[in-house]
């Protein structure tokens, strides 16, 4: 296989992790919208708790990223 070729594939799997850090934020959001939805008085409680976890999913997909990017630019 040449080698260009397996960076790209490479590439391409490390950009899955940006889809799942997509789909892990929105399962966030979602819920907690759901629980301020039903009690309303326990959501600035739980504010701090939704940064948190939108702090650490977004953080992996930009790990995803860098790798993505590591493996294209980075010379053999």
């Amino acid at each position: 296989m040449d080698p260009t070729a397996a960076k790209l594939i490479g590439a391409g799997i490390a950009c899955i992790g940006m889809g799942g850090a997509g789909v892990g934020v929105g399962v966030i959001f979602g819920n907690y919208l759901a629980a301020a939805v039903r009690n309303p008085s326990a959501a600035q409680g739980q504010f701090g708790n939704l940064i948190f976890g939108f702090a650490v999913t977004e953080a992996l997909g930009i790990f995803s990223l860098l790798i993505a990017l590591l493996l294209l630019f980075v010379p053999l």
